[in-house]
């Protein structure tokens, strides 16, 4: 794959995340108001678009209550920092087995439910893009399966492009990426498509450029891109993504470090991320510049 510098990159910051590092960083916001007030910090520090997910204000633990995310959404439209609103479509797929010779009943912490209810948040708060998981697996954090069939995916790739908004795919392996092309190809997702590569979250992608090359390697020229890794590895792949053609993705949802010994915040992080893109020789790109590129249009919620 030749090297194909990418010399505009906008950059998303994911800013908490549905894993288990509430306890682990005071930095990992919260509450509406947190996860909000963090998200506009990592604007004003560089980010164009902010991913979003909410988690239980008290416990930290990650949610899927609408409320939370209209107050997300109305605290972030409300502000004076422009961005680009993308929120998680992730939540409901988790499926938990029982022990190896008895796997049924499910398991305890499985939260599988329809594809309407998987985008109820969405009709609600009209982001300008969602997160669309684009495939099954192992997930290591715990003992569950990620779960999104081909089934589910078609449903709801059409109730999001009803409500007008932008599917981003998230790609954790190659198999993945086949099925959105595969999804494209059949119209249930749009045309040139908007891809995010997942590397190094066990079981997927093994974090290696190898890997992450032969992927990179094969979204389609006219599609758009980011990519990411997770933990130490986060800031090597700003440098990795922009040199294979593509955008960036950093924040607290996939890495709490600065450096070593030091906790990192949402502001930090997109900083460190501007500073690689431009010490590559490459310009950070705003929203409206984000919005023109992929069609986007800002709405408030209904």
């Amino acid at each position: 794959m030749p090297l194909q510098i990418n010399d505009e990159v906008f950059i998303t910051c994911a800013v908490t995340g549905s894993g288990a590092t509430q306890d682990r960083s005071p930095h990992v916001p919260r509450s509406p108001a947190q996860i909000a007030e963090s998200a506009i910090a990592a604007a004003r520090a560089g980010a164009a678009v902010v991913h979003c997910h909410v988690r239980d204000p008290q416990t930290g633990s990650p949610s899927r209550d609408r409320a939370l995310y209209r107050e997300v959404t109305e605290r972030i439209r409300d502000s004076e920092t422009d961005m680009v609103l993308n929120l998680t479509a992730g939540m409901g797929g988790d499926l938990g087995f029982g022990p190896p010779e008895a796997p049924l009943p499910l398991a305890a912490g499985t939260d599988m439910i329809g594809a309407q209810a998987r985008v109820a948040h969405l009709a609600e708060c009209r982001p300008e893009i969602c997160t669309l998981d684009c495939g099954t697996m192992n997930f290591a954090e715990a003992d569950y399966v990620m779960t999104n069939t081909p089934g589910m995916l078609r449903a709801m790739g059409r109730l999001v492009a009803e409500m007008g908004i932008r599917p981003e795919i998230e790609a954790f392996d190659t198999g993945h990426l086949w099925l959105a092309k595969r999804l494209v190809e059949e119209g249930v997702l749009p045309a040139p498509a908007l891809v995010q590569l997942c590397m190094g979250i066990p079981w997927g992608a093994p974090n290696d450029l190898n890997t992450f090359l032969a992927m990179a390697g094969q979204i389609p020229p006219d599609w758009t891109w980011s990519a990411f890794s997770i933990g130490r590895h986060q800031m090597p792949y700003v440098a990795a993504a922009v040199l294979a053609g593509g955008n960036v993705r950093v924040g607290l949802e996939d890495n709490l470090w600065l450096a070593k010994g030091q906790l990192a915040d949402n502001a930090q992080l997109v900083r460190r991320a501007v500073g690689i893109v431009e010490g590559l020789g490459a310009r950070v790109i705003g929203p409206d510049a984000v919005r023109a590129r992929l069609g986007l249009t800002k709405r408030p919620p209904l």
